[in-house]
C-alpha cells in the first residue's frame, strides 16, 4: 500500500519537463544554461554536442539541454526534440549579419513535428552591448507575429549579469 501511494504521488506532484536552448554559435547558450542553475558567469568554450543540467524550482524539475549552434551541428539538432515541451532560442543581439540564419532554423524547428506543442521563449541576449538590436527589432526580423502555432516571448537579457 505504501509502494503504491509512493508511486502515486510521484506520478502526480513529481513533474519534469525537457527544456532544450538553442541558437547560432556564440549567443550565450551555455552562459545562459549556467546562470539558471548556478547563478553565476562560468568561463565557456564552444559547446561540441551538449551541455545538459537538472534544475529544480518549486518541486518542478527542469532537465534543461543546451545544444552547440555551429554551423555542423544545426542538422543534427531534431535529435534532442522528442518529448520536448519548451524550446529557449538564445539570439546574439549584436549579430546583425546573421539573424536571418536564425529566423531560418527557428521556423525550420518549429515545422517539426516533435515540437508541435512546445512553448517557445525568445532571449535577446546581450543587450548590455551599445548598438545592439532591441528586443522590437528581433521580433520584427524574426517576424514572430507569424508565429501562430506556439505559444512565444521574447525576452532581454544579459546572460552576463543575469538580467531579463
Amino acid at each position: 500500500m505504501g509502494i503504491l501511494f509512493t508511486k502515486l504521488w510521484r506520478l502526480f506532484n513529481h513533474q519534469e519537463h525537457k527544456v532544450i536552448i538553442v541558437g547560432l554559435d556564440n549567443a550565450g547558450k551555455t552562459t545562459i544554461l549556467y546562470q539558471f542553475s548556478m547563478n553565476e558567469v562560468v568561463h565557456t568554450s564552444p559547446t561540441i554536442g551538449s551541455n545538459v543540467e537538472e534544475i529544480v524550482v518549486n518541486n518542478t524539475h527542469f532537465l534543461m539541454w543546451d545544444i552547440g549552434g555551429q554551423e555542423s551541428l544545426r542538422s543534427s539538432w531534431n535529435t534532442y526534440y522528442t518529448n520536448t515541451e519548451f524550446v529557449i532560442v538564445v539570439v546574439d543581439s549584436t549579430d546583425r549579419e546573421r539573424i536571418s540564419v536564425t529566423k531560418e532554423e527557428l521556423y525550420r524547428m518549429l515545422a517539426h513535428e516533435d515540437l508541435r506543442k512546445a512553448g517557445l521563449l525568445i532571449f535577446a541576449n546581450k543587450q548590455d552591448v551599445k548598438g545592439c538590436m532591441s528586443v522590437a527589432e528581433i521580433s520584427q526580423s524574426l517576424q514572430l507575429t507569424a508565429v501562430k502555432d506556439h505559444q512565444w516571448h521574447i525576452q532581454a537579457c544579459c546572460a552576463l549579469t543575469g538580467e531579463g
